[in-house]
């Protein structure tokens, strides 16, 4: 699942789960549903704004590598450490998120590795395809809290991605009714599209146009 049929993938509103892909209109939190809304970012429209930009200040002093992602022991603890810190449900390990149990990866898949002086305090992950990326897990350290370190994880992904002359960053999904995945619109609302998957097309983003679309799913699944 690379390059071009990665981006295709995509941009039908499916996502990365373990070594396969999938897709889905609905989701339950809190014994609501709650509808999907597949995101993207057009990269040539991002624009930066006070906020995103303060993170990269705040962050400078610390070094930034991206590269081929390889599961390391220290990657794990990383991650043992961030899951230990958080109230929603995870993944036990970066392997069971990404493989599963199985010793190949049929993506190609990158990580971008933040530290403080020699110290790994955060990791970003994503699958590379020919004109765009997808957002696969973001953790850090929880001592580095006040840096925001996944929404900087996002603006580096975003700064990657342009570089590489990428049209697009898929972010992953926001849903209806559960606002813990509205981080998600950080980095540029207004470069930010929302798939609509009846009509197999992509909107600019607009709470006027998700509220719509959520109507339609759930009308759906009654």
């Amino acid at each position: 699942m690379k390059g071009s049929n990665l981006d295709l993938y995509l941009s039908k509103g499916y996502f990365r789960m373990q070594q396969e892909v999938f897709t889905c209109y609905a989701v339950l939190f809190e014994d609501t549903v709650c509808p999907v809304h597949w995101l993207r970012i057009v990269l040539a429209d991002v624009s930066l704004g006070k906020e995103q930009l303060r993170l990269f200040r705040i962050n400078e002093q610390f070094s930034v590598v991206v590269k081929p992602l390889v599961i390391t022991d220290e990657i794990e603890a990383l991650y043992g450490i961030y899951k230990g810190g958080i109230d929603f449900d995870a993944p036990e390990t970066v392997e069971s998120c990404l493989l599963g149990g199985v010793n190949y990866t049929v993506f190609d898949t990158y990580a971008i590795e933040i530290r403080d002086a020699n110290t790994l305090i955060a990791v970003g992950i994503f699958d590379n395809g020919l004109q765009s990326i997808a957002g696969i897990m973001n953790f850090y350290h929880p001592a580095y809290r006040k840096h925001s370190l996944g929404k900087y994880l996002m603006l580096l992904k975003i700064n990657h991605a342009q570089r590489q002359q990428k049209t697009y960053y898929y972010p992953g999904y926001l849903a209806s009714k559960y606002t813990k995945f509205n981080y998600k619109l950080f980095a540029c609302e207004a470069a930010t599209e929302v798939f609509d998957a009846h009509r197999d097309l992509w909107y600019p983003f607009a709470w006027e146009t998700v509220n719509v679309l959520a109507t339609e799913i759930l009308s759906d699944n009654r």
